[in-house]
């Protein structure tokens, strides 16, 4: 069952914590657009919320769970429909790449989501993932406070090790990895793979059996 309470009722509290963190807000937004494809790719984002991320990066299409988000999503030019990560209501290989922007941890089942996800790109489609590692000090302080968080409450924290597993049993193959928010560095420091920071950006492909070696 969606996660949909926290984000009806206190959606436009949702939107003020964009707006009081910005400078966070804009590296997640800088390690994402390094690995959106061209602009001419056409995407979706999976659990859009506001749109806050999907905007910015020119992600016309959204899916969510909530009507209320994806209301302040339409007002900023996001074309919504209302549906959950495990069962997407497009067909087949309809997009060059898929978005989830913290939002995993609100999925019921992660591994239905990917393959989901799996399903509706094309052959050499990519996936891009950005999420708090639940082994980094932020994570770990999310999952220790969360029965007092309005958002967190319910939520399933992973590891990046967590997802790279579950995007390998989807099918995916796992191109690049970008972390940010790194303890002790500038919060615009965005470098490879992961163990330091607390955001995660995974970017991994939808393997073409007819080029695959």
């Amino acid at each position: 069952m969606a996660k949909i309470e926290p984000f009806e009722k206190y959606c436009d509290e949702y939107d003020k914590w964009f707006e009081n963190n910005s400078a966070i807000f804009e590296t997640e937004l800088e390690a994402l657009r390094e690995l959106i494809p061209f602009p001419e790719a056409e995407g979706i984002e999976i659990g859009v919320g506001s749109g806050k991320f999907a905007a910015p990066l020119g992600i016309k299409i959204g899916l969510d769970p909530s009507e209320k988000m994806a209301n302040k999503a339409r007002k900023r030019g996001i074309t919504i429909t209302i549906g959950i990560a495990e069962k997407i209501p497009f067909h087949s290989e309809r997009f060059d790449f898929v978005l989830m922007v913290t939002a995993i941890c609100f999925f019921d089942d992660i591994r239905k989501s990917f393959k989901e996800a799996f399903r509706i790109l094309k052959p050499d489609g990519c996936i891009i993932i950005g999420f708090i590692d639940k082994k980094s000090k932020l994570g770990k302080k999310y999952a220790e406070n969360k029965s007092k968080s309005k958002f967190y409450k319910h939520a399933i924290f992973y590891s990046a090790e967590d997802v790279i597993k579950n995007l390998k049993l989807a099918g995916f193959k796992i191109e690049k990895i970008r972390q940010t928010l790194i303890p002790e560095q500038s919060s615009r420091t965005i470098i490879d793979d992961f163990g330091q920071g607390a955001f995660i950006v995974l970017k991994a492909i939808k393997i073409n059996p007819k080029t695959a070696v």
